[in-house]
């Protein structure tokens, strides 16, 4: 698929992704060309499914959510009906905030936002340790973002 996209394509897709506020005649000006052919080129590549959406970046610290975890979840077992159910839970979870399936000694990659410490815990406990087919968990505590969108 991205063999479709040329070089302008994805300078438009750089550009958006740093800034998907910006009015076409800015992205136009970014990407040196005219509004009309960026305007267009911009609709297909939402069409197509190159931009699935736009989104505002929230400052998680100015939510009050300053402690960001990994959380490695391993299931009891697992098969089709027990995944399905334990991503039906998390996708309800308001601190997960991505959910991955990985490969490996555990089964999820959780992506958390706690406040502190202490909210962490409770998510542990009372959030994920009510999802009878954990097995296992293993957290990373995030000291600091080096690198991010």
């Amino acid at each position: 698929m991205a063999s479709e996209l040329d070089e302008i394509d994805l300078q438009i897709l750089k550009t958006l992704q740093r800034n998907a506020k910006l009015t076409t005649k800015e992205l136009a000006a970014a990407v040196n060309l005219s509004s009309t052919p960026v305007f267009e080129r911009q609709k297909r590549l939402e069409r197509r499914g190159y931009i699935r959406k736009y989104v505002a970046v929230v400052d998680p610290e100015k939510m009050g959510l300053g402690l960001l975890v990994f959380c490695k979840v391993k299931l009891k077992q697992i098969n089709t009906a027990i995944a399905e159910a334990f991503v039906s839970r998390v996708r309800f979870i308001p601190e997960v905030i991505e959910c991955y399936n990985i490969s490996g000694a555990y089964d999820y990659l959780l992506k958390v936002r706690a406040r502190d410490m202490k909210h962490y815990q409770e998510f542990v406990l009372t959030k994920l340790g009510d999802i009878d087919s954990v097995g296992a968990i293993e957290s990373t505590f995030v000291m600091s973002e080096v690198k991010h969108p």
